[in-house]
Parts: C-alpha cells; structure tokens; sequence
C-alpha cells in the first residue's frame, strides 16, 4: 500500500508539473523578451532564451531545496518590471547592448545573493508582516508597468516608444500584431469558461500563433520569412551547444566587471530581491491556506536565493513562486515538491525539442497575455477602501505607492512603501488609547479585607488615590495622550498608581515624560507607584530593569514599584490607615469584646458565647482548612492574619483571593450555608483564632435563641457589607 501512494504522489506530481510547466513557460518566455527587447529588437530572441533558462535552472534548483510543496518557481512579472525599467534606463544612457545584458546577469545574481542573506538572517519572518496597502500597492504598481511595458508589442510598434506615446499614434501600428495579442487576450480571458482542462495560457498562445499563421496564408505570405521578421521572436538557437555557449559566454564576461559597477546594483538587487520574496512568500501563505500546511519562510528564502543565482549562471532571468503556475501544479494533482522540478525538467526539455517552434511565436501573442496578466494583478478589491472613512487612509497609501512605482521607478516605491509601512504603524498606535481604565481609590480595594470603620475611612479618603491601568505601547507618539490623563491627577492626588501588566513597548521618550511626572510629585510630597513592572516585553526588554537604567525608580522613595497591583492598593490602604503589618503582628490579641463584629454587645451577654468559642493557635504557614472540607466552623481572628487562595483548574499553583487580618472573621459563607469549603485558608504569620463549631453553635441557639440570632444577623451584615465593596469595583471595572 505504502509503494502504491507513493507511485500515486509521483504520478500526480508529474501531471502537475506538466500543466505548471504549459503555464510557466509561455509566461517565461513573454517576460523575457520584454526584458529584452527594451535593449533592442534584435534581442527579442536572447530573451525568450533568458526566460526559458530561468525556468529550467529555478524549477530544478528552488524545489529541491525549498520547504513548500507544490511551490512552482518560474520567471515573474515583478522581475520582467524591475529589469526591464532597469535595461530601459541604461540604453537611456547610452549604455551599449552587450554590457546591458551583462549587467542584467550580475543584477539577478546579486538579488539572488540577497535573498540568501535574507533567508540566513531570518528576515523571512518580517517579510511577511509588511502591510496589506503597501503589498497591494506594489503588486497593482508592476501590473500597470507591465501593461505600459506590452501595449508598444501589442500594437507592433517599435523603437522604444513610450506606451502613451504609441496609443496616441495610430499610423505607426501594425494591424497584424494588435489582431494577434487581442485574440491571444480573448481566448486566454475566455478559455476557462469552456475548459479547465488545458491552461488559458496555453489555449490563448494556441490562438494567438493560429491566427498569424492564418494571417501568413491567407493575408500576407511575407510573414513566413523568419529573419527580419519583427513580429515574431526569432530564432533561438535552441540545442544543448547553444545553451553551453550562453553560460560559459557570459561568465567570460562577468569577469570583467569591476566591483563599482556590482556595487552599483546593490540598490535596485535589493528592490528585487524584495519583491521576489513577497511575491513567494505571498504565494506559499495562499498554498498554505489551501492545503491546511505550513511552509517554512527562511528556507523557502534560501531556496529561492540559490534558484535566482543558478538562474543567473545559466544565463536565465531571475523569478519568484509563481502564483497562477503554483494554483495549477495543485488543481493538476501535484503533491509534493518533486511537481517543481519536474517544470523544471520538462523546461528543458521544451526548449531543446521546441526551439525552432518557438521561434515563430508572435510578439503580439506574447503581448496579449502579459497583458492579461497585468490586469490580473491589479488589486480592483482596494476600491472597496474607498467605501469607509476608516480605511479612506489606507487606500491613499495603495495610491501612493502606485503612484511613484509607475511615474518614478519601483525602488522608490519600495522605500515610500517601508516609509508608509511605519507610518500606519504610528497611525494604528495612535487611533488606540493607552488609558485601558482609571479608576479612584475609593472604588478600587486591595485583598486584604478592612473592619467596617476602615473600610468607611478608605472610601474618605479615595479621592487621595488614582489608578491608571495602561496598555499597548508608550512611545513619542502616545506621550502627549498619556500626558493628558495624568495631567489633572498631578495637582489633586497624593498617589498615582500605573498599572504596566499590559504595556508592550515603552521608549525613551515615554520614560523622560514619567520622570516629569515624579519631580512634579515629589514637590509635592506625593508618590508615584508602579505595578507589574518587572515583566518581559515581546521586544524581549524588561521594563523594570529599563527603568532602572534610566534612573527612574531609583533615585528616590517617592517612587514605589510592586510586583502587582494588589500589593500597592494595599500599601496605599496602610499608608491612609497608618497600620503596617508590623505593628498589626507585635499587638496582643484581642478578646471576645474586642472584635468589631460583637463590639456593641454587653459583655456579660457575651459569656456565654465565648464559653462556645475554643482558641486555637496557628504558626506561619499553618493551614486552617483545604479545598472541598465542610464549612462547620466559622473562625474569628484574635491576632495575625489569614491568606485565603484559590486552587488553578490546571494545576499550576493557586490564586490569591483575599487577606484577613487582626479583628475579622472568615469562613462565614460557608458556615452560613452549610456548604463545603471553596478555598484553602493558611496562616500568614503566628496567628490567635476563636473557633465556633456547628455542634456549639446549635447547642447556643437551643440555649441562647436571642444571642444566636444576633450572631447570625452580625455576620450576615458584614458579609452584605463585602458584597457592596465587591459590586462597587466590579461597576468601577465595567466603566
């Protein structure tokens, strides 16, 4: 069974190369003589030889190395945008043919050297991140420059002419050239209503070569003469001495380039290797989304710089993961990354067997489906941009990068582009605040649970304390939002408190404004409190230790840091309540009539309960009752205080709840209910307990109905006391 699927895997990556192949090789071909033949007619043939190399060298390399499979890698169209702008503005120059064409050989070669230092830098992992807009502006900028770069072959007119120029200029086309490409268009946009089963490409170039050869016969027989025939390709020299000569040839050449000249191409290598990237890796994350799998950028990177450079080598034009060829390898039955060597291998093969086919292919042709390519890779979904005031500023920038794509060149689009890339980065953190919740002190309470007298006070005294829960990144762009939400606070607070468990990025900037901020409290004898600062941004800084490098918490004791909010809420309630733990564990422990809960009872009243009441002692870490006892005694704290937590569902430790100190009671809901223990309570420190057992407090009420009751009702007062705390900082959180 085993040999039988893989028999299965090779069969499907056979047919799936072919078809990728039918459609990778026409397109090769038209990217190559567009490249090309900006040098000169002469060098439509070189051309398609360029592209047909590439095929082969990327198909057979960038597969075998890569980590995507189904992946197709063939000559594309934002290499034939670069490298045809490029050729075009050295003839500009002056530059002669030869040394263009060499000069194309060390541009896909340095690009491709690049992209594996892309790879081996790990810069795959960003590429990916670049932003929508400024990818669609990219790809709709090469598909306009593709247009304007064929409606000059399209209309067979020649010499360089500007593509505005040549439709303003209807004597100098050729009808013959303009019937052929509008043909070639119309089947290829045609064909996949009748039949997927033969790619468009092929049916259209099918078309397009049907109809010249109509032409030839029936219109004008001169058009089976192939030398001077300009609107046709030319001979090729398609054998395998030919394709020997071309590399060894050009390597002859290389050699003469000076080191100048290659660092003169590191600018627009770098634009390239680029777009070649996204363009791969933008194909790799659609195949990943169709297969369910998951490619690896950095390799596919490595990959694809090692194909550009063999490609280079041979002679052939430099290309990307081909999206339409990718779509076909899958649809055909490919399966794996052998489909792409197997383009590669049938390339070869096409090119020594149909070279003298080729030849006759028309330009027109060519022309026809590049052009339907082009209009392919516009981004026509960005208009719906245009419909929200939202996105209003993210269609600007598609426009933007389009703009200077076409009207200046793609490497100053690639920079607009990183340029705008940070902008909406800016733009994002801006439209979001860093104010996630403020809150007042008396609407904010720690865990450690008051008497009613203090929790009274602390409601006083709220207004004392602002809590500032903050989020999302503080940098030169929040600063002054940040400024303005602390700016009232400053003149009326004694303490600030901000919240960092949420910050992911803080800058210089933000810190010099939060030392401000601290000498503006410290005139006034106030404090500036920080919580959940000692944590590890995804920048892989660690605020706290950030802090301390810029001195801001440091260099005085008006600055607090705690490890969470909890704790400075509590450190707050001490200062306001002048109670500190230590002095809460050097007092005696208190008696029956001592106790809040019973402190309006005459003492001969209470006798009798406290006859019913055992004393219990208790050292640090003791622990009063686990997680699922029954709630059968109801404890009052004499001395000490009492951490209750409750046990993680996953195990991983416990979560801190609420602290009792000296003059509370705990367990009282339970008692109440009868009900079985929700939580663990342990000793905090040497702690002095009253006990109240069921079976005394039913004998009590039996004996003392009067006195039960009022237990009873003391305790369910303060239990509805908490409640009202708690329903006080839940509104408080909800607003």
């Amino acid at each position: 069974m085993a040999i039988n699927f893989k028999n299965d895997k090779l069969v499907g990556d056979f047919w799936g190369g072919l078809a990728a192949m039918l459609v990778a090789l026409p397109s090769a071909i038209a990217f190559g003589v567009t490249i090309y033949a900006s040098i000169g007619p002469a060098y439509a043939g070189l051309g398609a030889l360029a592209g047909i190399l590439g095929a082969t060298a990327l198909g057979l390399v960038a597969p075998a190395l890569g980590g995507t499979n189904r992946l197709i890698t063939a000559p594309c169209a934002p290499a034939a945008a670069v490298l045809s702008a490029f050729a075009i503005e050295l003839v500009q120059h002056g530059v002669a043919p030869p040394f263009v064409v060499l000069m194309l050989t060390a541009l896909g070669l340095v690009a491709g050297l690049l992209q594996l230092f892309l790879g081996f830098m790990g810069i795959g992992s960003l590429i990916k991140y670049i932003p929508f807009p400024v990818v669609s502006g990219y790809l709709t900028g090469v598909g306009l420059i593709i247009i304007g770069s064929q409606i000059p072959k399209f209309l067979g007119v020649s010499g360089g002419i500007a593509w505005w120029r040549a439709l303003i200029s209807p004597e100098l086309w050729q009808w013959q050239s303009a019937l052929i490409g509008g043909v070639t268009a119309a089947v290829m946009i045609g064909a996949p209503l009748l039949t997927r089963a033969v790619p468009a490409a092929i049916l259209g170039l099918l078309a397009g070569v049907s109809t010249y050869f109509a032409l030839a016969y029936g219109v004008d027989q001169s058009l089976l003469l192939i030398e001077g025939n300009k609107l046709i390709i030319g001979p090729l020299g398609g054998t395998a001495s030919s394709m020997l000569d071309a590399i060894t040839g050009r390597w002859q050449e290389i050699g003469e380039l000076k080191l100048s000249q290659i660092g003169g191409l590191l600018g627009t290598a770098f634009t390239l290797a680029v777009l070649l990237s996204i363009d791969t890796l933008k194909t790799a994350v659609v195949l990943d989304a169709l297969t369910r799998g998951r490619h690896d950028s950095n390799r596919e990177l490595i990959a694809q710089g090692l194909g550009n450079v063999a490609s280079a080598c041979a002679g052939g034009m430099p290309g990307a993961g081909q999206m339409g060829a990718t779509l076909v390898n899958l649809a055909s039955g490919g399966q794996t990354r052998v489909s792409g060597v197997v383009e590669g291998v049938l390339s070869l093969i096409a090119f020594l067997a149909l070279g003298a086919f080729i030849a006759w292919i028309p330009v027109g042709a060519l022309a026809g489906i590049l052009i339907v390519v082009g209009i392919r890779m516009i981004d026509r979904h960005s208009l719906h941009l245009l419909e929200s005031p939202w996105t209003l500023l993210d269609f600007i920038v598609i426009v933007a990068v389009v703009a200077v794509a076409v009207g200046y060149s793609l490497i100053a689009a690639s920079g607009v582009g990183i340029a705008l890339a940070m902008f909406l980065f800016i733009r994002e953190q801006l439209s979001s605040t860093v104010i996630r919740r403020k809150v007042e002190g008396g609407s904010r309470f720690s865990k450690r649970v008051r008497l009613r007298s203090d929790m009274e006070q602390l409601e006083r005294q709220g207004v004392q304390t602002a809590i500032l829960e903050l989020q999302g990144s503080l940098f030169f762009g929040t600063k002054d939002q940040l400024y303005t939400a602390l700016e009232p606070e400053l003149s009326r607070r004694r303490y600030i408190v901000l919240d960092m468990r949420r910050v992911q990025s803080v800058d210089v900037t933000a810190v010099h404004l939060l030392s401000q901020i601290r000498d503006s409290l410290i005139e006034r004898d106030a404090y500036l409190i920080f919580s959940s600062l000692s944590h590890t941004l995804p920048n892989g800084r660690n605020i706290g230790e950030f802090f301390d490098q810029m001195e801001l918490t440091t260099t005085t004791e008006h600055v607090k840091v705690f490890p969470e909010l909890d704790s400075a809420v509590e450190w707050i309630e001490d200062q306001i309540l002048g109670a500190t733990e230590a002095v809460e564990s050097e007092a005696a422990a208190l008696e029956l009539n001592d106790l809040e809960l019973f402190r309006d009872h005459k003492e001969e009243t209470l006798i009798d309960l406290e006859a019913c009441l055992e004393r219990r002692s208790l050292a640090k870490d003791d622990k009063v009752y686990s997680f699922g006892d029954p709630g059968n005694e109801l404890y009052l704290i004499r001395k000490g205080a009492i951490r209750i937590t409750l046990p993680i569902a996953s195990g991983a430790g416990d979560h801190h709840a609420l602290t009792y100190g000296r003059g509370d009671f705990f367990g009282g809901m339970a008692f109440l209910s009868q009900a079985t223990r929700l939580n663990d309570a342990v000793a905090l420190e040497n702690t002095e307990l009253y006990v109240l057992q069921r079976e005394q407090f039913e004998k009590l009420r039996e004996e003392h109905k009067r006195l039960a009751l009022h237990l009873v009702e003391a305790v369910a007062k303060v239990l509805a006391l908490r409640l009202r705390y708690a329903d006080k900082e839940l509104m408080a959180m909800q607003d």
